[in-house]
């Protein structure tokens, strides 16, 4: 509950200093997490806030990169700015040297030998590298070493 209880530490700092841009990207994370806890039924540990967060990063990547085909660069800015403020949440990349011995102690660990396996070391790879990697970047990686 740490990571959910930072959010509302922040929350309470951004209300109390009248920074509005931030605290409604907060609330919305946190709203984010509510919605996903009810829908679960369960309180989310910081994995699964980590998870909320993620997928909230993604988002809002995908539509910045819209938003900036269309011509809409107001638009792309905001979005960029809740990226900004949300990745402050995610624990730090994994450097390319860290995510290819991730990606290789995975593959051993898995026993992995054709792409019929992807799937398994996705999953170990994912479990390892919460918030800390872009699945993409992984699964092109894995695809790779999988390939040769």
């Amino acid at each position: 509950m740490a990571l959910l209880q930072q959010l509302q530490d922040d929350m309470k700092t951004a209300l109390k200093a009248g920074d509005k841009p931030r605290l409604g990207v907060i609330r919305m994370a946190i709203a984010a997490i509510k919605q996903r806890q009810i829908d679960d039924q369960k309180t989310l540990d910081d994995n699964g806030v980590l998870a909320v967060i993620e997928k909230m990063v993604k988002q809002r990547k995908d539509s910045e990169s819209q938003y900036r085909q269309a011509g809409r660069d107001e638009l792309a800015d905001q979005e960029a700015f809740e990226i900004e403020i949300l990745q402050t949440y995610l624990p730090q990349p994994l450097s390319e040297a860290e995510l290819d011995a991730l990606i290789a102690q995975c593959l051993e660990e898995s026993g992995a030998s054709s792409m019929k396996d992807m799937g398994k070391v996705m999953g170990l790879v994912k479990q390892k590298a919460q918030g800390r990697a872009d699945m993409q970047q992984v699964s092109a990686r894995v695809k790779a070493a999988l390939g040769s």
